[in-house]
Order: C-alpha cells, then sequence, then structure tokens
C-alpha cells in the first residue's frame, strides 16, 4: 500500500513535505492538491516514474504532461517566453491555468509535443503544493487525476486511497478539491487561443 499523509491545507507541516519531497526524488510516483484538481506528479527527470504514471493513466505516447513550476522565473528556464507571453503569464501566474509555450533545451523531449516542441506550464496558487516546489527545487511533471473508467477527476483523498493505494508511492491528503480541471491556454504563436475551459476565467484570453 502507497503511503498516506495528511497535510495541513493552509500551514503544511515541514517534516511531512520534505517527506514528499523524498519520495519524489527516490523516483516515486504521488497525487498531491493543486488549485484545480488533485494530480499525479513525479520528477521531471525519472522516465520510469513517468511509465507508471502512463499506465494507470493509460496514457498514448503522445499525451502532453504538464511541467508544474513554483513560479514564473522557475518557468521560464523551461519554456521560450516572448515578451506578450511574459505579460500575459505576469498577470495569471499563479492560478488555475496551463499555458502552452515552445519548450527549451532544458525539457526533456519525452514529455514535448512530438512535432510541435512545446510543453504545457503552470504555476498553481496552492499552498502545499507550493511548499513541495519550494523544497523539491524543480518542477513536478504531472498530469490530471482522472482514471481510465471514470467520467471526472477524483475529489476525495479516502476514494484515492481505494483505487491508487497499490499503484502510487504516496498520496498527499490536503482535503477535498475541486473537480474542473485548469482552463488550458496556447501563448506559442503570441496571441492566446483557448484550447480548453476550465477553472480560470477564459475570458481574458477570448
Amino acid at each position: 500500500m502507497s503511503e498516506y499523509l495528511q497535510v495541513h491545507p493552509h500551514n503544511p507541516e515541514e517534516r511531512i513535505i520534505k517527506q514528499v519531497v523524498d519520495v519524489l526524488l527516490r523516483g516515486g510516483v504521488i497525487v498531491y492538491p493543486t488549485d484545480s484538481t488533485y494530480a499525479l506528479g513525479c520528477h521531471i527527470g525519472d522516465k520510469n516514474a513517468l511509465d507508471r504514471i502512463r499506465r494507470i493513466r493509460q496514457l498514448g505516447s503522445k499525451h502532453n504532461f504538464t511541467l508544474v513550476c513554483e513560479d514564473l522565473s522557475s518557468l521560464a528556464s523551461y519554456a521560450l517566453v516572448h515578451n506578450s507571453a511574459y505579460r500575459i503569464l505576469k498577470a495569471y501566474t499563479p492560478g488555475p491555468y496551463t499555458f502552452i509555450l515552445k519548450a527549451t533545451p532544458e525539457v526533456p523531449r519525452r514529455l514535448m509535443h512530438p512535432k510541435r516542441k512545446t510543453i504545457g506550464l503552470r504555476v498553481p496558487d496552492n499552498t502545499i503544493a507550493q511548499a513541495i516546489l519550494h523544497k523539491l527545487g524543480e518542477p513536478i511533471m504531472s498530469t490530471s487525476l482522472i482514471l481510465p473508467d471514470e467520467d471526472q477527476q477524483l475529489v476525495d483523498p479516502y476514494e484515492m486511497r481505494l483505487k491508487l493505494g497499490k499503484l502510487v508511492d504516496l498520496i498527499v491528503d490536503g482535503g477535498i478539491c475541486g473537480l474542473e480541471p485548469t482552463t488550458m491556454v496556447d501563448l506559442v504563436e503570441g496571441v492566446p487561443e483557448v484550447l480548453r475551459t476550465g477553472k480560470g476565467d477564459p475570458e481574458p484570453f477570448l
């Protein structure tokens, strides 16, 4: 069975955050809360952990993963950000948005869109996620927690424990999370294009 750690949603305990980061650095797969839904995550450089997430969600090789970053400066290390995109990112991060941008050489090829060489990046407005990212010192490779036989994301950590207890290494319980995924905005060409409407208000990009 996976580890199951309850974390204070507004004042995460440092010793617990360290345990989460230790699992990531050992190549583990975790479930953790964000400002939209719970997510599956692993270390950016761990191919085996990535393959495990693909199996859990039954994802094909062309599925786009998201790099969840602590802040805008961290995000800029993994994406090519021109001036117009930077203004948008500064205004709407942290928040429930995923932005599609051209990837830099820092991004492993297996994480990029195979043809466009793009990557999804986001900065969550969630205290627990931020504490993990700060302690880890680099992004978490992530995808939404929605199982192949489900119509929507899991929101209750207890249910996650029942369904994922043997498939992941750690479940971080930060309380009930939302159902809406992030709003996804393509910034590759400089002009915003909304690819998916979710929790983040899409109106500024329409």
